[in-house]
C-alpha cells in the first residue's frame, strides 16, 4: 500500500474532484491519498464523491487556509 499527496491548491470546482478522481484511478485498493486544496467546496465535494464511489474518508478538515482530505481507496 502506498500514500500519495495530491496538490490541487488554487484550482476551483470542479477541478479538485476531477484531479482526485484521476489520481484514485491510478491507485490500488487500500492506498491512501491526501488531497490539499484551497477551494472551500472541496471539504464537502471530495467526501461526497468518496461516498458515491466506495472510498473511505479518513480525515477531512481545514489547516490554515487549506482544506485537507485524506481518503482510503476502496475496491470500487
Amino acid at each position: 500500500m502506498s500514500h500519495r499527496v495530491l496538490d490541487v491548491r488554487y484550482l476551483l470546482c470542479p477541478l479538485p474532484v476531477i484531479r482526485t478522481q484521476d489520481t484514485v484511478a491510478a491507485c490500488m485498493p487500500g492506498d491512501t491519498l491526501e488531497v490539499r486544496a484551497t477551494d472551500p467546496g472541496a471539504l464537502h465535494d471530495i467526501p461526497a464523491w468518496c461516498r458515491v464511489h466506495g472510498h473511505s474518508v479518513i480525515s477531512a478538515g481545514r489547516e490554515g487556509g487549506e482544506v485537507r482530505v485524506t481518503l482510503r481507496v476502496g475496491d470500487a
